[in-house]
Parts: structure tokens; sequence; C-alpha cells
């Protein structure tokens, strides 16, 4: 089998010191693009987000856009008055959803000017 040795002979304080250059390289990378990410943790992220307008693209590519009712320890998403997009176009409305974790390819917040615009898109129509 493989030689396990090698794993041991790591030094601890090399190795804290690789990475801890590495997260300061790595913030100051971030810290230089025009868009600095900044991390932040999803429970708190999701926990904000509730009762108010998000949308939620699956791994599968539809979108859903709707009010988060509420999220669970698992992070399965409650909806309503969820509107339902396959490729960039409107497909119906579904009202109250349940959306399981695992079908979650990220979740954001709607800008409520970008509700305003929605709206007034709906009116032209």
């Amino acid at each position: 089998g493989p030689d396990l040795r090698v794993s041991r002979n790591l030094n601890p304080r090399e190795v804290h010191r690789k990475t801890s250059s590495f997260s300061s390289a790595r913030l100051k990378v971030s810290s230089q693009s025009p868009m600095a990410t900044i991390p932040v943790n999803p429970k708190p992220f999701l926990n904000n987000l509730t009762g108010k307008t998000v949308i939620v693209k699956l791994k599968w590519g539809m979108e859903y856009k709707g009010f988060l009712v509420s999220v669970d320890s698992y992070m399965n998403l409650q909806l309503a008055n969820t509107e339902e997009y396959i490729d960039g176009q409107f497909t119906g409305n579904l009202g109250e959803i349940l959306i399981r974790c695992n079908n979650v390819l990220y979740l954001r917040g709607v800008p409520e000017d970008e509700e305003i615009e929605d709206a007034e898109q709906e009116d032209v129509q």
C-alpha cells in the first residue's frame, strides 16, 4: 500500500504557515478585484432573507422567484407567490412551493428596485 510515513513527517508549524499565507494571499486578491466577494455564512444569510423576495436557481436550470416563507435546518426552502422561469422565460405562477435542499444551485435576494421594474414590465404587456 501507499507509504503513510510521509504525512507524519510534516512539521505542523510549516503547514500552518502555508495555510495562513494562502488565506492572506486570497484576501489580497479578492480585495483588488472590482467585485470583492465577502464570504457569508449560509444560515444567517437565509434567515435574513426570510420574509423577502428571492430567486432560487436549481441545479437543473429552472428558477423560482417568490417570497421566502421559511427555511429549515436542512435548508429546504418554502416559497409563496412563486413564479417559475425556464431559460429566463416566465412559465407560470405556482403559488406556495417547497424546494428540497439538494436541488438548489443558489439563492439570491431580489433588490427592491428590480421588483418594481418587473411590475412595470408586466403592466406594459
